[in-house]
């Protein structure tokens, strides 16, 4: 095999390596997105499981 044809694998192996690297700092990313996503929700339900108390209460 010649040195430009390892050199070729090379390069398309260090883009993959690459690729791979940037993919898992987005998922990182984005699983903490989701759990900061999902603290907000459960925030809200809590506030509105609230206020629907507060108006069977009064009814």
């Amino acid at each position: 095999m010649s040195q430009e044809l390892f050199d070729q694998l090379e390069q398309k192996v260090t883009a993959t390596v690459e690729a791979l690297e940037l993919s898992k700092l987005e998922t990182d990313e984005l699983r903490e997105e989701n759990q900061k996503l999902k603290q907000e929700r459960e925030a809200w339900e809590s506030r509105l499981n609230g206020l629907l108390q507060k108006f069977d209460e009064n009814v």
